[in-house]
């Protein structure tokens, strides 16, 4: 609302300045003529009326700024009228537009505006140029002033064009840059969402369908007992699947942003959580020996805690799938500056045993630590032995 008040003052301001300097522009005309001498005072006139259809068209100066600009320069080429709505219309067009029409718009201007008044010189007379009067005797050194005082009339909306146009452009790529880092930031929460859900619900599916599998064979079952161990082992691998299906869309573009308002975070792990995975694990089967030595273990960063405990999460787990009843090394050594080490060696099984997770567990692991500026190293050191060794960086508190 208030930009188009603006508009229709300045507008109302521009037509009205240049109907009021062609009056000007004829009265002067009228006084220098005298009344035996009409033909000057008739080509005022007629200048003066094509001026007025050019102030006219200064309404639509922004909407068609070359076609204004065009038809306000006509009268003074031709006549001797008033040149400052073609000032003006200019002004308009080179706010409009940038490069190469704005300047070559504006060196025509003022090479019609500079031929228009060198007509009048050989004309004899006065001169007229927006409404300012000169004579003929001063012609070259009063040419030089007023052509320099037109330029600095377009030098001040040709400089807030530019500015103006240098601000929007601002605008329109800090708009761009904010919406890139709003997308950067959706994909960072698909990837983190996606390494969560692998890490809790995968590594929980999975000792379910193994503690089932156990069930189901175990001796002393009943055959009903049995049949509902089978369906629960199923069940579990079939949600795997489902689950690896989710995290693939999570990870590629087109994940809707959380609803605002939904359910808080849980609590995430840290360092003090690793006995009870280890615990956990122990239950579900393997055989763990670990080596927790960790300095100041209460003061790490959240993110180092978490990040460890999912790691030595997965490791655990793929150890559980691909190699079962194997015994798994585990150590866990760090400080503050010193860093975090985390290492896990289980014999690899003798035969490739069928897993149902998606294989992604191990680019998630390096996802989160490479965000922390971690390192990862995961493969067989030889035929029989399996080693995953992540190094992460763990910055004292006091930095």
């Amino acid at each position: 609302m208030g930009r188009s008040v603006l508009g229709v003052v300045c507008t109302v301001l521009a037509v009205t300045a240049s109907l009021v300097s062609g009056i000007g522009n004829v009265s002067l005309e009228i006084s220098v003529a005298g009344s035996d001498d009409l033909h000057p005072t008739l080509g005022a006139l007629l200048g003066w009326v094509l001026g007025v259809g050019a102030s006219v068209m200064l309404v639509w100066r922004h909407r068609w700024p070359l076609v204004v600009t065009g038809i306000a320069i006509v009268p003074p080429l031709l006549l001797r009228a008033d040149s400052l709505a073609a000032l003006i219309a200019l002004a308009a067009l080179t706010t409009r537009f940038a490069g190469w029409w704005r300047w070559s718009a504006a060196a025509l201007v003022f090479a019609a505006t500079a031929l228009a008044v060198w007509r009048d010189v050989g004309r004899g007379g006065d001169l007229s140029l927006s409404g300012t009067w000169i004579s003929t005797d001063t012609a070259g050194i009063e040419l030089a002033g007023i052509l320099l005082t037109a330029a600095l009339y377009t030098a001040i909306p040709l400089t807030l064009g530019i500015v103006r146009r240098s601000l929007a452009e601002t605008r329109r790529r800090g708009a761009e840059e904010a919406a890139l880092r709003d997308q950067v930031a959706r994909r960072e929460e698909q990837a983190r969402i996606a390494r969560e859900m692998h890490d809790v619900l995968g590594h929980r599916l999975s000792l379910l369908s193994l503690q089932a599998g156990a069930l189901e064979v175990a001796g002393g079952a009943t055959p009903d007992a049995a049949e509902a161990a089978k369906t629960v082992r199923t069940t579990a691998r079939q949600s795997l699947d489902d689950l690896r299906q989710v995290i693939g869309v999570l990870r590629g573009p087109g994940f809707a942003d959380r609803p605002p308002g939904g359910p808080a975070e849980p609590p995430q792990p840290t360092l003090a959580d690793i006995p009870d995975l280890v615990g956990g694990a122990r239950q579900a089967g393997l055989a763990v020996n670990v080596t927790i030595l960790l300095d100041q273990a209460a003061a790490a960063p959240a993110t180092l805690g978490t990040a460890a405990y999912r790691i030595l999460q997965e490791a655990l787990t793929n150890v559980l799938r691909h190699a079962p009843g194997a015994p798994a090394d585990v150590s866990v050594r760090g400080a503050p500056g010193a860093g975090l080490l985390i290492e896990v060696v289980n014999p690899l099984a003798p035969q490739p045993v069928p897993s149902p997770g998606s294989g992604t567990g191990l680019t998630g692991v390096n996802e989160r630590i490479s965000l922390l500026g971690g390192t990862l190293a995961a493969g067989p050191v030889d035929e029989r032995t399996f080693v995953l060794r992540a190094s992460l960086p763990w910055v004292p508190a006091a930095q």
